[in-house]
């Protein structure tokens, strides 16, 4: 089904229903069970090793679930199935599904040796087929949605972490995505650099595209959020209304974590 389908508006854009995941003996999501709605901006905090970005990573497959679905815009995330039976899609079948999901990580991941409109305009000329022209034309547009149309022609090394996050950011919406998703993408920047990739990040909530952010950001949490998670040990501890979690958390684990980053 498409987004234009009947029922589509009321499908959410992401469904995991028991999703388990363990590498080796070590179980890092225990069957996690959320729904992201259409527009809605699910923000995602926790400790380290809570399995925050594991569960971001199973999401567009780039980690295979070992239990439960996941689902995205009402379809199965890496699977197909057949009497009952999960069948692992082939690896051009799941970058098909991949390319419908943007996403920016941690580090900012750019191609060194290619300017940043050269950046953005890689996947869509190679994945998508888009014309040099349509390209470049698009490129220039999203690097001045992000504040920086002034240096398309700059490599990544003569731009600063926040900038070249903010191209990073360009690079996955060139793509045309249905979902966003973040992990942790101001974790790397310096403090004073923090705040013009969260500037880029609420606007781009403004339009409507559905986000799921892993951060240790509160104050974006508390104003862009319409959903807070706070996972813990592989599981989720604790969601609700971000203002509502943050003000007044129900479970110990909750508060000893908000007590040590807010």
């Amino acid at each position: 089904m498409t987004a234009a389908e009947p029922g589509a508006a009321a499908r959410p854009m992401v469904e995991a229903v028991k999703v388990s995941k363990s590498f080796g003996s070590n179980e890092v999501l225990k069957s996690i069970s959320l729904r992201v709605e259409r527009g809605q901006v699910m923000c995602v905090v926790g400790p380290s090793g809570s399995g925050k970005s594991t569960f971001l990573r199973c999401i567009n497959h780039l980690e295979v679930v070992n239990a439960g679905r996941l689902y995205v815009d009402g379809e199965l995330v890496g699977y197909r199935e057949k009497s009952d039976k999960l069948y692992e899609l082939k690896p051009a079948e799941a970058a098909r599904q991949r390319r419908d999901i943007g996403m920016v990580f941690q580090h900012f991941n750019l191609f060194p040796h290619m300017t940043a409109l050269e950046n953005i305009c890689e996947a869509p000329m190679q994945v998508k087929g888009v014309s040099k022209a349509d390209a470049s034309a698009r490129a220039h547009d999203l690097l001045a949605r992000v504040g920086l149309g002034a240096q398309a022609s700059h490599y990544p090394a003569q731009l600063s972490g926040g900038q070249q996050q903010r191209v990073a950011i360009a690079r996955a919406l060139a793509m045309d995505p249905k979902l966003m998703l973040f992990d942790e993408p101001t974790s790397a920047l310096d403090p004073e650099l923090v705040g013009e990739v969260l500037d880029v990040m609420r606007g781009l909530a403004g339009t409507g595209m559905t986000m799921v952010v892993v951060t240790h950001e509160m104050g974006f949490a508390r104003e862009v959020g319409d959903q807070l998670v706070f996972m813990d040990g592989g599981v989720i501890v604790e969601s609700g209304d971000p203002h509502d979690v943050l003000a007044n958390p129900q479970h110990e684990r909750t508060k000893a974590f908000l007590s040590k980053v807010l």
